[in-house]
């Protein structure tokens, strides 16, 4: 396994009225951020915010190129960008932490039961399960591979896991006190990272494989 410093590269924040980061997700111009009440989206250049939607918004974020999915407790709702609007909900696995979208999928991190679920996103189901060792945060997918955000103990890190065994690879340590809530690639070599109750979202870069 490849274990290395994780390298923090950008901090955004702390907004004004966000007392905790949670889920994070990349739309392809926007960083997007689940602050308790709201979705917030700022712009990943500036840090300067551009917009905001009324959201139950406590965990996980994911985006899959047309709508945004918030855990919201005992659900995951498919929200329309523009409006908020909640346009179809699905049942989430209890403890949902992370969110992401991959492969015509929904993957859910489940914190304390340390395990990420593949789910069917139009019914809900479970379709595998990977278990991992460790309280598992956000979730995301990036050129293949199934990364995670881990936060237990006041220790966090960043983990490459194969999806088939959930076997870790690779692990970028976080400094100490440092925690990951959310997790999100934007696809090439920036990981945006949610930092909970600091009120800020990080950018670690992406280390190239070999």
């Amino acid at each position: 396994m490849k274990q290395t410093a994780a390298q923090i590269v950008r901090e955004y924040g702390p907004f004004p009225g966000v007392d905790g980061v949670h889920g994070v997700t990349w739309d392809g111009r926007r960083v997007w951020f689940a602050s308790g009440e709201k979705l917030n989206a700022i712009d990943p250049e500036t840090g300067g915010a551009i917009d905001s939607l009324d959201a139950e918004a406590y965990a996980g974020t994911a985006y899959d190129g047309r709508h945004l999915f918030q855990i919201a407790d005992s659900l995951i709702h498919r929200i329309d960008p523009l409006t908020g609007k909640v346009l179809a909900s699905i049942p989430a696995p209890s403890g949902g932490s992370g969110l992401a979208w991959a492969e015509g999928s929904l993957w859910v991190g489940q914190f304390q039961g340390r395990r990420i679920h593949q789910v069917d996103p139009e019914t809900g189901a479970v379709l595998r399960t990977i278990e991992s060792n460790r309280f598992v945060t956000g979730v995301t997918w990036v050129d293949g591979d199934l990364w995670h955000g881990t936060w237990e103990a006041e220790e966090s890190d960043l983990r490459r896991i194969d999806p088939a065994t959930g076997e870790v690879l690779e692990r970028l340590e976080m400094p100490a006190g440092v925690g990951v809530s959310g997790l999100e690639s934007d696809g090439a070599d920036r990981f945006f990272c949610g930092g909970g109750n600091s009120g800020r979202v990080r950018v670690v870069r992406r280390p190239a494989r070999g």
